[in-house]
C-alpha cells in the first residue's frame, strides 16, 4: 500500500505503456480506493466471524487477521475464489482449539451466504439486463422453445393441480399439530377453524375436477383453478396453520399464473366427457383420502355424537364431516353427469349458405364437392367465400369429407384453419378420402396417413364398346333395349315435377333391401338435394325403373353418380345398363372422366413388413365377404377398365385413437351407433 501511494505521489504524469496511456488517480479517488475495499474486507470478515466457531480466546481482531491472511493466500494462488486454499488455512489456524467438522460447516455456510448467493443474484440480474438490452433478439431466440414447451406444459400443470388437490385432501384426513392448533385456539374462533377444514377438503376435491379441464386446455378452468389455489392457501393456514402446505400451494400458483394463454379452448367443464383413466385416478385419490382418515383416527371409538362434536381438538369429527362433504360432492357430480343434456351437435348450413357454395362447386374439377349440398355437414368457408371445407362431428372426431374445395393455396389455409379449430375445441382432426396430391399437407398438419382403398375413374374419350372384352356390355344394352327400356336425362328444372316418381323407386328399393338411408359420404333421398342436379333415369313406358343423379365437375372435367336406386322386379342388369348409358352420354357431352367411386380396402399390401393397418385391411378385402363384398365390388368396376387411384384417411395416430376415429366415422356414415350394426 505504501509503495502504491509513493508511486502515485511521485509520478505526476500519465504512464504510457506502448500506445496505451494510463492516468494515475489523485486525492479523493485514492482515498476511496483505500476505504471502500477495507470496509468490504471488514464486513466479509465479520460475516465469517459470526458463522465460524473460534473460541473465547480469539478476539475479532485476531480472527480478522486470520481471515485476511487466508483470503490473500487464496488470491495469490490464482484459484477462483481461493477455493480450497482459503479453507485449508482457516482449518490450520482455528484447529485443534475447535473441531474441524464445526469449522467446515461454518466455512460452507460462509461460502453459500457470501459467495454463491450474491453470484446467483448477479447472474439473474445480468441475464435480465442482457434480455432488456436485446428484446427483439431474445424474443426470436426463445420463441421456438416456448412453442415446443407449450405443447406439454398444460399436461404438467394438470398433474400438479391434481397432486395439490390430493395434498389438501390428505391434509384434511390427518390431525393437526398440537402446538399449532393451540396457537389457533388462542387466535381464531372455532367456527373459522371448522369452516376452513371442511371447505379446504372441498377445495382439494375441486382441484381434482379442474385438473381434467386444464389437461384439455379449457379456458374456464384457468381462473377457477387460480381461485381455488388462493382459497387453499387461506384454508391451509386457518385450519391448522399448515404453512408448509400453503408455501407449496403458493409456489405452484406462481407457476400457474403466467400460463393463461395456454388455456384457450372454448369449452364447458360440465359438458365434457371424463376419460376412464382420469376417473380411475379420481377414485384412487378419494379412496386414499378416506383410508388415511380411517387409519389416522382408528383409536377413536365411533359414536353418533361425533358428528355434532365441535371442539378445538375434535380432529376426528372434522374429518368425518369433510369426508361426507367430499363424498356428497362426488355423488352430485356423478348424478349431474348422468342427467346432463347431451351437448348440441353442429348446426347444418342454411339455404343461403348452400346457395353460396354453388359457384365454388361449379368451378371445382372434382364432383365430390357436390356432397356439400346434402345439407347434413357443417361448412367452413374462407374469408373471401371462394373455398370451403365440409365436415361432420361424431364425439371428438371432426371429419372433413374429402379435401377442401378451392385452389391449392386456399386448400392449405382451410386445412390449417380446420386443424386449429379442432384443437380449439379439443377434437380430433380427420380428413376422409383425400387424394395423394395433398398428402404432404396433412403430414405438415402433424397427422398420420392410412390408405383406405382405391378410386376408379374411367377415361371417357378412350372408352369404347368395341372389342371382345366389351361383348357383355353390348349384350346388356341390346337386351334391355329389346325389353323396351329407354334412357333419359331429366334436367334439374323438372326434378320437382317428377320427384314423387323418384321417391317411389327409392322407397321400394329401401324396403326390399331392408336398409336405412346412409349419410355424410353417401347421399340420401332428399328433394332439395336432388333438385340441384340432372337425374339419369331408365324408363319402361312411363314407369321409371331406375335413376341416379349426375354430379358434374367444373370445365366438364369429371362426371359421377351419387344416389342410385332401382325398382324391385326390374330387368336383370338394369343398373349396368344405366351406368353404360351415363358413360356414353358423358363421352358425347365432352366429359374427360367418369368417377365410379371407391373400392374400400382395395390395393392394400399384405406383406409381412407392411403396416399393421394394411395387413388387416388386405385380410378383410379377401376374406370379409360376410361383412361387405369388397373384392366383388372391385372386380365389377374393373370391367369398365378404369384407372385406379389411392384414397387416404389422415388423422391423429397412436394408441387407441385410430380405432376410436374409425368407429366414429362408421357411426357418422350410418347415421347413428345402432346404424353401424343394423342395416
Amino acid at each position: 500500500m505504501l509503495l502504491y501511494l509513493g508511486l502515485v505521489f511521485w509520478i505526476r504524469k500519465p504512464v504510457n505503456i506502448r500506445e496505451i496511456e494510463v492516468p494515475l488517480p489523485r486525492g479523493p479517488l485514492i482515498l476511496a480506493q483505500i476505504l471502500i475495499p477495507s470496509i468490504d474486507w471488514i464486513l466479509a470478515g465479520s460475516v465469517a466471524f459470526m458463522l465460524l466457531p473460534h473460541g473465547p480466546e480469539v478476539s475479532f481482531h485476531h480472527f480478522l487477521s486470520i481471515y485476511l491472511l487466508s483470503t490473500m493466500a487464496g488470491v495469490i494462488s490464482q484459484v477462483p475464489g481461493g477455493l480450497g486454499v482459503f479453507e485449508s488455512l482457516m482449518l490450520i489456524f482455528l484447529t485443534p482449539a475447535v473441531s474441524a467438522s464445526s469449522v467446515m460447516g461454518g466455512l460452507l455456510a460462509f461460502r453459500l451466504i457470501y459467495y454463491f448467493s450474491p453470484l446467483a443474484l448477479a447472474v439473474v440480474l445480468l441475464m435480465c439486463h442482457e434480455i432488456l438490452q436485446r428484446k427483439l433478439h431474445t424474443k426470436k431466440v426463445i420463441q421456438v422453445p416456448l412453442q415446443w414447451f407449450s405443447s406439454f406444459v398444460p399436461e404438467i400443470l394438470s398433474a400438479i393441480v391434481f397432486l395439490c388437490g390430493c395434498l389438501l385432501l390428505l391434509s384434511g384426513s390427518t390431525p393437526g399439530l398440537g402446538d399449532r392448533m393451540g396457537f389457533l385456539a388462542n387466535t381464531l374462533p372455532l367456527t373459522v377453524i371448522e369452516f376452513s377444514h371442511f371447505f379446504g377438503s372441498l377445495v382439494g376435491f375441486g382441484m381434482l375436477i379442474l385438473s381434467w379441464g386444464l389437461f384439455h386446455r379449457i379456458d374456464a378452468s384457468y381462473p377457477i383453478t387460480i381461485t381455488l389455489f388462493l382459497l387453499g392457501i387461506v384454508f391451509s393456514l386457518l385450519k391448522g396453520f399448515d404453512y408448509e402446505e400453503a408455501l407449496i400451494l403458493g409456489f405452484f400458483l406462481m407457476l400457474l399464473l403466467p400460463s393463461k394463454s395456454l388455456f384457450y379452448r372454448k369449452g364447458s367443464l360440465v359438458t365434457g366427457r371424463f376419460t376412464l383413466s382420469w376417473l380411475i385416478s379420481l377414485f384412487l385419490a378419494l379412496a386414499a383420502f378416506i383410508w388415511l382418515g380411517l387409519f389416522s383416527y382408528k383409536h377413536v371409538e365411533y359414536s353418533h355424537d361425533l358428528w355434532w362434536q365441535f371442539t378445538f381438538d375434535g380432529d376426528a369429527p372434522r374429518f368425518m364431516r369433510a369426508a361426507v362433504g367430499v363424498v356428497g360432492a362426488t355423488f352430485g357430480l356423478a348424478l349431474f353427469t348422468l342427467i346432463r343434456p347431451k351437448p348440441p351437435r353442429f348446426l347444418p348450413p342454411d339455404r343461403l349458405t348452400l346457395d353460396s357454395l354453388v359457384p365454388i362447386i361449379e368451378s371445382s374439377h372434382r364432383t365430390q364437392a357436390n356432397l356439400a349440398l346434402m345439407g347434413d355437414k357443417s361448412i367452413l368457408l374462407n374469408d373471401s367465400k371462394t373455398a370451403f371445407l365440409m365436415f361432420g362431428i361424431e364425439e371428438r372426431s371432426w371429419v372433413s369429407m374429402g379435401d377442401p374445395t378451392g385452389t391449392a393455396g386456399e386448400i392449405r389455409e382451410l386445412a390449417w384453419e380446420f386443424r386449429e379449430m379442432c384443437d380449439y375445441y379439443n377434437g380430433y382432426p380427420v380428413f376422409y378420402q383425400v387424394i395423394p396430391e395433398n398428402l404432404h399437407l396433412y403430414l405438415d398438419l402433424g397427422l398420420t396417413v392410412f390408405k383406405l382403398g382405391e378410386e376408379a375413374r374411367v377415361r371417357l374419350p378412350q372408352f369404347s364398346l368395341d372389342g371382345s372384352s366389351r361383348k357383355e356390355f353390348r349384350h346388356t344394352l341390346s337386351r334391355l333395349d329389346r325389353e323396351g327400356c329407354t334412357f333419359e336425362i331429366i334436367p334439374r328444372e323438372s326434378i320437382h315435377a317428377r320427384i314423387e316418381d323418384l321417391r317411389l323407386v327409392s322407397d321400394s328399393w329401401l324396403k326390399t333391401k331392408a336398409t336405412r338411408e346412409k349419410k355424410f359420404s353417401l347421399a340420401f333421398f332428399s328433394e332439395d338435394y336432388l333438385a340441384h342436379f340432372p337425374v339419369a333415369v331408365v324408363r319402361k313406358g312411363e314407369e321409371i325403373l331406375a335413376f341416379a343423379n349426375l354430379l358434374e365437375g367444373g370445365g366438364r372435367e369429371e362426371l359421377s353418380v351419387d344416389l342410385m336406386r332401382y325398382r324391385p322386379g326390374s330387368p336383370n342388369g338394369i343398373m349396368e345398363f344405366l351406368f353404360l348409358q351415363i358413360i356414353l352420354w358423358g363421352k358425347d357431352s365432352g366429359y374427360q372422366w367418369f368417377n365410379m367411386g371407391m373400392a374400400p380396402l382395395s390395393g392394400l399390401e399384405a406383406r409381412p413388413l407392411a403396416p399393421l393397418w394394411n395387413r388387416i385391411g388386405a385380410f378383410l378385402f379377401r376374406h370379409g365377404d360376410q361383412f361387405y363384398n369388397f373384392e366383388g365390388l372391385r372386380n365389377y368396376k374393373n370391367k369398365f377398365a378404369p384407372e385406379w387411384s389411392p384414397r387416404y384417411l389422415a388423422c391423429p395416430g397412436g394408441g387407441l385413437v385410430v380405432p376410436r376415429i374409425l368407429a366414429n366415422l362408421a357411426s357418422l356414415i350410418s347415421g347413428s351407433v345402432t346404424g353401424v350394426v343394423l342395416k
